[in-house]
């Protein structure tokens, strides 16, 4: 059974928004990723007030530190939407399956995600910014 995840309600609508737009593109290579994101955001506890949501969640725009389990390697990453996505700057799509695994998770909640190189999984080790917590609601 998988961790309880949070969304506020803004990234909640946001994202819905952006998979509809998504869903009428041509280009059906991301219907896995939006089916998938979907059913994230299906299973996420709505957090109403921006800020009522726990500074150590990982939300939308977050920047988080990241331990990969297997090896132990620590890694930074900024949780964007797709637009915004530019992997070699740790910008991560909420649509790449690391983006989706990650979104709503907490400090010292672990998670596992199915990669092209196999299974991983990841630590979430600290919340470096998150924009709620640092008063940034419109972001």
């Amino acid at each position: 059974m998988s961790k309880q995840i949070y969304l506020t309600e803004q990234d909640r609508q946001r994202l819905l928004d952006s998979i509809a737009l998504l869903r009428e593109s041509r280009d059906k290579r991301e219907l896995p990723h939006i089916e998938q994101l979907e059913r994230e955001i299906e299973r996420a506890e709505i957090v109403l007030k921006a800020q009522d949501m726990p500074g150590d969640v990982i939300t939308m725009r977050s920047q988080v530190r990241l331990r990969d389990m297997t090896g132990g390697r620590e890694q930074e990453f900024n949780l964007v939407y797709p637009p915004e996505s530019d992997p070699d700057r740790g910008l991560i799509s909420v649509l790449a399956m690391l983006g989706t695994a990650m979104l709503g998770y907490r400090v010292g909640d672990v998670f596992e995600l199915d990669l092209p190189k196999g299974r991983k999984t990841f630590r979430v080790e600290a919340v470096l910014y998150q924009p709620e917590s640092a008063g940034d609601y419109d972001l």
